[in-house]
């Protein structure tokens, strides 16, 4: 992978990140704690958010 595609994959990470804290607060749940979990687990923590009830994860 040279650099040009690791800062392109590195853009979408970001916006998934972004996309995801707006998702969990409109889910009720904490913006900034969703939003460092998703640096972490990217697309895993999408899913944890969709699937997910309300109050098992952090919010």
């Amino acid at each position: 992978m040279d650099i040009g595609n690791q800062a392109t994959f590195g853009g979408w990470w970001f916006a998934l990140t972004l996309v995801n804290a707006g998702l969990a607060e409109s889910k009720g749940r904490g913006r900034l704690i969703w939003w460092l979990l998703s640096l972490l687990l990217g697309p895993i923590a999408t899913f944890l958010i969709v699937v997910m009830p309300r109050g098992t994860l952090p919010s």
